[in-house]
């Protein structure tokens, strides 16, 4: 009876320290994404991506710099 409390109290602590850790990664994600950065169009190479210079807004497209200006 006793090892069953401990167990049930050892998964419940488990699962409490995870859903802890995705809302910090989630929130860490986030914050990372919404910061506007201008990459080189070397930088965006290396990430991946493909720099669209000619295209409006000049990004970079796939990769690590996804969604990026590119300068």
């Amino acid at each position: 009876m006793r090892i069953r409390r401990i167990l049930a109290a050892v998964i419940a602590t488990a699962a409490l320290a995870g859903l802890g850790l995705t809302g910090a990664s989630t929130a860490t994600a986030a914050t990372a994404q919404g910061a506007s950065t201008y990459v080189t169009p070397s930088q965006c190479k290396q990430g991946g991506g493909t720099p669209a210079i000619n295209e409006a807004g000049n990004y970079c497209k796939g990769g690590t710099y996804d969604g990026q200006q590119v300068d």
